[in-house]
């Protein structure tokens, strides 16, 4: 019998949830010093950093592999998937430059998604309303300018800039799961995940039936800071998980920024440690778009840039219409710059301002400033 192709040792051993995933990975990215072996040798098992034991059951596993990757290949075909493994062409480039890579990893959706200039956006599960709409801000604005936004499609702030890279025109995001694909977790966000299929990629390197597990989390986040040029931190506690992927972004040489926060909110404590630390604070995607030099060619020097247009609400009185229409998405204007917009008086516009602000469409800033929810 002909000795398993590199491509279908690194699919069994991704595919075998019994041996550990730290000695799945050694196996995986040294696969040339041990497919070959006749012997769990002792000098071998310490140069792939593992025990007798567990080199024994790579060894032994060889002798089934193709029903252990047919099995696997199978499985994702049938969950819609496409199985990519160290030995293919479209395993994501990122991935590649971590020190323990997984053998393979299963994508559901745009397989180029996770190949392209992307930003990770990551925080809290429990974010507060300003982290949800910060989140999705800047999910949106940056999908918008052509990166694709990476997040860890959990509750809170992931689940937030995955659905504002989704409001974007051409927007594309890919979610990076802590458990097989087979699985609806976080439970009743299986929507935005068929969304998200469409429109960029689910991508996980567990096995698709594999159950979410609390040690899942933190592996995956090794995976979030590979794929992406930089980690955008919106909320975090101080022993949050999102400080774990900002560290990896650096061990790993990419970009770490942190939106401010409130000194006495729990869930800025993190954020601003890192900043106190030498994160790029973020106010404004444009601070993302700087820091990356993404773009910079394509927008005027000292400018922002523009926000997609948004269709007019219904039901809206005629004058309300016209402010709503003047109205920016990311920075505020006066209302006698609204008012001249609108060709209206000044207390006309602030009645129907208020009456934008009451009703969701408008927000007041500080300084009187208005612009567009």
């Amino acid at each position: 019998m002909d000795p398993p192709s590199n491509r279908t040792l690194l699919a069994a051993l991704n595919a075998r949830a019994d041996l550990s995933r730290a000695a799945v990975c050694r196996l995986g990215a040294d696969l040339a010093l041990w497919k070959e072996a006749t012997t769990a040798d002792p000098t071998l098992a310490r140069r792939l950093s593992m025990d007798l034991d567990t080199l024994s059951e790579a060894l032994a596993m060889r002798s089934g592999a193709a029903a252990l990757a047919n099995a696997a290949e199978r499985r994702a075909r049938q969950l819609g998937a496409a199985l990519c493994t160290l030995a293919d062409d479209d395993f994501p480039p990122a991935l590649r430059e971590l020190a323990l890579p997984p053998p393979a990893v299963h994508i559901a959706g745009d397989v180029e998604s996770t190949a392209a200039p992307a930003v990770a956006i990551v925080g809290s599960r429990r974010a507060s309303p300003y982290g949800i709409e910060v989140a999705t801000w800047l999910g949106q604005e940056l999908a918008r300018s052509g990166l694709v936004v990476v997040s860890g499609f959990a509750r809170g702030v992931d689940a937030a800039a995955h659905r504002g890279a989704l409001r974007a025109v051409g927007g594309r995001t890919v979610a990076v799961l802590g458990c097989g694909l087979a699985y609806d977790y976080p439970s009743g966000q299986r929507p935005l995940a068929q969304e998200i299929r469409g429109r960029g990629a689910l991508l996980s390197e567990f096995p698709c039936d594999a159950a979410p597990q609390t040690w899942h989390f933190p592996v995956r986040n090794r995976i979030i800071a590979a794929l992406s040029r930089a980690t955008i931190v919106v909320e975090a506690t101080l022993r949050s998980g999102s400080l774990i992927t900002a560290r990896l972004a650096l061990e790993m040489g990419r970009e770490v920024l942190a939106v401010p926060g409130r000194i006495t909110d729990e869930l800025a404590l993190g954020t601003n440690e890192l900043l106190r630390d030498g994160a790029v604070p973020v106010t404004h995607p444009g601070d993302v778009l700087d820091a990356l030099d993404f773009g910079a060619a394509a927008r005027p020097a000292g400018t922002r840039p523009a926000v997609e247009a948004r269709p007019v609400p219904r039901g809206l009185a005629p004058l309300q219409a016209a402010l709503f229409a003047a109205l920016d998405a990311v920075d505020g204007r006066p209302p006698e710059a609204l008012a001249e917009c609108a060709g209206c008086a000044v207390d006309g516009a602030l009645g129907a301002l208020l009456d934008l602000e009451l009703a969701g469409h408008a927000v007041r800033m500080p300084g009187g400033l208005y612009r567009r929810r």
